[in-house]
């Protein structure tokens, strides 16, 4: 089982938000995957994750991710859990919008020897009452920008 596998599947993830392509993450998912976003939306299915994703992509100038993957466990030799935690640098800045610091969770299911996303979360990270924990989370994404 190689980590590396799924990290791969997480950077094209990440790669096709990047570049603002609902139909690049759509088909990492299996066909009858789910995705939960940052606002709790939750599509079901690659053709709804898709048609969640378009209008975002055509309506507003999404920020960009920068991510660090924080945890790879294999749950058998056919799935995994990946953690990451990233920010989100908005367009024509430099820095991030810690308002928008965020926990990845992605499961992946190796189906037909390729690993496809089984399901990804998009959880802010706002730590509630804990100024500091988000000053911590952002200071670490920064390392990244350098």
């Amino acid at each position: 089982m190689e980590s590396n596998d799924v990290h791969a599947v997480y950077k094209k993830l990440i790669d096709a938000w990047n570049e603002r392509s609902a139909e690049g993450m759509a088909n990492l998912f299996i066909e009858d995957g789910e995705s939960i976003g940052f606002d709790g939306s939750q599509s079901l299915g690659r053709h709804e994750i898709f048609s969640h994703l378009r209008p975002i992509f055509d309506h507003h100038p999404t920020a960009r991710f920068v991510s660090k993957v924080k945890d790879v466990r294999f749950l058998s030799s056919e799935v995994a859990l990946l953690r990451a935690i990233a920010g989100m640098v908005p367009p024509g800045q430099s820095d991030f919008n810690p308002n928008v610091n965020t926990h990845h969770t992605l499961v992946v299911v190796k189906r037909d020897g390729e690993w496809q996303i089984q399901l990804f979360q998009n959880t802010p990270a706002q730590f509630h009452g804990r100024p500091e924990l988000v000053e911590q989370m952002t200071e670490e994404l920064r390392e990244l920008l350098q």
